[in-house]
């Protein structure tokens, strides 16, 4: 029997649970030494406790805004996997998510499907109709949600929920005034960003990164 320093009975060898947590730490530790959230981040972490409801517009949220054309007329987006898993990761955080776009597109019920995403609203032109449907019909206080935009059909949610986000390439009325600007751009990691500041809020950033180091 392996015995350790002391020559005692126990094990010399460290157990799985230990190996999972030095791992833990050791990659928490260098996630802060290279990404310093700074600030911004830290002060935002009590509007995003409370939150329970997610809500995205999509074109320059989840994807870049870019809207490209076939020649038989489909439309084509680009999401990011980052952001795919963010919001699956969101979700076992306990937080539902929604999407709310001017835009319809067969696309976005396929990227929804992908995700789990259920709450859907495509081809809304007043938001603020739609939002306040929402909030009646789940009876949320406005401080439990959250709302991504980066265009002047956001600013009436975005000035109504309690964490409002944008992105940095979002018209300057939008920055303005919402909580949080991302690092990261739309489409390449924004909607991350916002799900793991959610995830750290609530504490569960953890226990949500552990199964993927054991």
């Amino acid at each position: 029997m392996a015995t350790d320093d002391n020559g005692g009975g126990g094990s010399a060898y460290p157990s799985d649970c230990e190996i999972t947590r030095g791992l833990l730490e050791k990659a928490m530790a260098r996630q802060r030494s290279v990404d310093d959230r700074g600030y911004v981040w830290r002060a935002c972490l009590a509007k995003a406790e409370p939150v329970v409801l997610l809500l995205l517009d999509v074109d320059g949220v989840l994807t870049d805004g870019t809207i490209t054309y076939t020649q038989a007329g489909d439309e084509i987006k680009s999401f990011h996997t980052h952001d795919g898993l963010g919001l699956r990761l969101v979700q076992q955080a306990g937080v539902e998510v929604g999407l709310i776009t001017a835009r319809s597109s067969e696309v976005i019920n396929r990227r929804a499907r992908d995700l789990a995403v259920s709450l859907i609203f495509q081809g809304v032109k007043n938001k603020r109709e739609v939002y306040d449907r929402i909030v009646a019909e789940r009876q949320l206080e406005p401080a439990r949600i959250a709302y991504m935009g980066d265009d002047w059909l956001d600013l009436p949610l975005l000035t109504r929920v309690g964490f409002s986000v944008s992105v940095p390439g979002a018209v300057r009325e939008v920055r303005s005034l919402v909580d949080y600007v991302t690092r990261k751009e739309g489409g390449r990691g924004a909607v991350r960003e916002v799900c793991e500041l959610i995830i750290e809020a609530k504490g569960q950033t953890s226990s949500l990164l552990a199964p993927y180091l054991a």
